[in-house]
């Protein structure tokens, strides 16, 4: 079980949709780290989203591991379940409205 806080920078829209998992409860992100997390560990991150101005503080639990050298050269990371946290999920598809439609593969499904 990894310890401390993550930070994590989401720079664009396209580095947004590939992380957010919107197929789970309360939504998540995919967050790209190289710490071994087990499913069910809690974690914390802060979150620096496409230039905002306040990082976003998110908890949650591990619901999705990458790990390392994963099949297909996948970025090695977690899966992040949010704490209920509707309004960063609100957020994050506001965000996404123009990529609802899109082929792209994402960094879990």
């Amino acid at each position: 079980m990894a310890s401390g806080r993550l930070r994590v920078t989401i720079a664009s829209p396209r580095a947004l949709y590939r992380a957010y998992m919107p197929f789970i409860r309360n939504g998540g992100l995919f967050l790209s780290t190289d710490r071994a997390y087990e499913l069910g560990d809690d974690v914390s991150a802060v979150l620096n989203l496409m230039g905002g101005e306040e990082p976003v503080p998110v908890s949650g639990k591990v619901v999705w591991v990458t790990p390392e050298r994963a099949q297909g050269k996948r970025a090695a990371g977690i899966g992040v379940q949010f704490d209920g946290n509707g309004s960063l999920r609100g957020e994050i598809e506001a965000r996404l409205a123009g990529f609802a439609k899109s082929d792209e593969p994402t960094h879990t499904l």
